[in-house]
């Protein structure tokens, strides 16, 4: 095999594994692929990621790297005088709608992210500069630390779905007859009925089955008014 006369690094074996995934899908990234696509021999990978689940940890760290550029990118669009007069949540917002913006380009990353066993070292530095946003804001720990919980994967730019998503290698596709189907409609009516109303948005659906950006927008917002409204009522 020939080698690649560009020198081998950690950046670009995550680079070129970003490309693979955004491809084909991380089922498709494995060690001989991913040498075959470098033009090196599998060993040499090994110098740079332990194996398979590290290479996939750092697939997770390049995704938060991706997010932080971008993040510092829009915070510098907005000024330093704009970003001087916003409050937290201005900032918050910016943030989590930045990052649903990379993660949209790379819509294999919810379902990486659930089946990590452990929590990438740039993810918990990722959720510090969330923190500190709020404490900055006057956003006690204590309601600082229910905001995390209530932004959960908010934060990083989409939402976790209650059952295995698309893009974690699931499917909204439910083979039922027409029995079965009028028999779900009168047992559960109203979830029927609401399904059947939000069908024809699914398009926008591209992290989930029910992932839009209008729903992403909506409960950002819900959260973010709900916890200024309780950070006021704590203020001395």
């Amino acid at each position: 095999m020939t080698r690649s006369r560009t020198p081998l690094t950690r950046e670009r074996v995550l680079s070129a594994a970003m490309a693979v995934a955004d491809t084909d899908g991380v089922p498709a990234l494995t060690m001989r692929r991913l040498a075959a696509d470098l033009g090196v021999e599998a060993m040499s990978l090994y110098h740079h990621v332990r194996g398979k689940e590290a290479l996939l940890d750092g697939l997770v760290e390049a995704v938060v790297a991706e997010i932080e550029a971008a993040v510092a990118r829009a915070d510098e669009a907005q000024g330093e005088e704009a970003a001087a007069d916003a409050d937290w949540r201005d900032a918050l917002r910016r943030r989590f709608l930045t990052a649903r913006t990379v993660v949209v380009r790379h819509p294999w990353t919810p379902g990486l992210v659930s089946s990590r066993a452990s929590v990438p070292p740039s993810v918990y530095a990722y959720f510090e500069q969330v923190l500190a946003t709020m404490v900055e804001g006057g956003v006690g720990y204590d309601l600082a630390h229910r905001a995390l919980h209530s932004f959960g994967s908010m934060a990083l730019g989409f939402t976790q779905e209650l059952f295995s998503p698309v893009t974690a290698g699931g499917s909204t596709d439910v083979d039922l007859s027409e029995a079965e189907l009028t028999a779900m409609a009168d047992a559960l009516p109203h979830l029927s009925a609401m399904v059947a109303s939000e069908l024809h948005a699914a398009d926008g659906d591209v992290l989930g089955w029910c992932d839009s950006q209008a729903e992403f927008e909506f409960t950002l917002d819900l959260l973010l008014d709900g916890l200024e409204a309780q950070r006021l009522r704590t203020v001395p």
